[in-house]
């Protein structure tokens, strides 16, 4: 049951890019079309995912043994980075399209915040290899769903005409700030869900 509020909470009540504003760059870069949002957002669970896993086994089997949780940032940045040098290499060899697609957003995984900041997070909320790995894969989900969201307003607004004072970049802070406040509405639903699940 705990797994199911760590689920819902993590892609609507806590997501990654609208209420904890981790992954902007390419939140802002990458969601100019549906079908690049959604290649960007596979990548981007993936590497997250696996980045947890990775991250906490190195926390765990190595920096807290040895007393060396002062690398755990530095530690945390090398893993992500060969990782996404890893998926790189798998996804210009799989699915060159998709590679052509992202272009330079691909390595820009490596300076993602939100892939380093849910390893983090999940060291300090001292959660079990399994829930990190449910809550890795929820706030994926829940960068994806903001990603694709936001992609597809803003392929919308390319078909509205838009004040000259607001066109570029001025509608599109608007437009995410309003997808922001959309989602501030689900604030207060995990202390629901932790009742209904008897959880409290």
């Amino acid at each position: 049951m705990e797994f199911i509020l760590i689920f819902i909470s993590a892609i609507f009540v806590n997501n990654i890019v609208l209420s904890q504003f981790l992954g902007i760059c390419p939140f802002l870069g990458v969601s100019k079309k549906v079908s690049t949002a959604l290649g960007m957002s596979a990548a981007v669970a993936f590497v997250l995912t696996l980045a947890t896993i990775v991250t906490y086994l190195v926390q765990k089997s190595v920096l807290d043994p040895l007393g060396l949780q002062y690398l755990q940032t530095i530690a945390f940045i090398l893993v992500i980075a060969a990782l996404v040098q890893m998926v790189e290499i798998v996804m210009k060899k799989v699915s060159p399209a998709l590679y052509q697609a992202l272009g330079i957003f691909l390595p820009l995984i490596t300076t993602n915040c939100a892939v380093l900041g849910v390893a983090i997070l999940v060291i300090q909320k001292d959660y079990s290899l399994v829930e990190s790995v449910v809550y890795a894969f929820s706030t994926a989900i829940g960068f994806g769903l903001a990603l694709t969201v936001f992609a597809g307003l803003r392929e919308q607004l390319e078909l509205v005409n838009v004040p000259k004072g607001m066109k570029g970049v001025a509608i599109t802070m608007v437009t995410a700030g309003l997808l922001s406040l959309a989602f501030m509405g689900f604030s207060g639903v995990d202390g629901g869900l932790k009742t209904v699940l008897g959880l409290d």
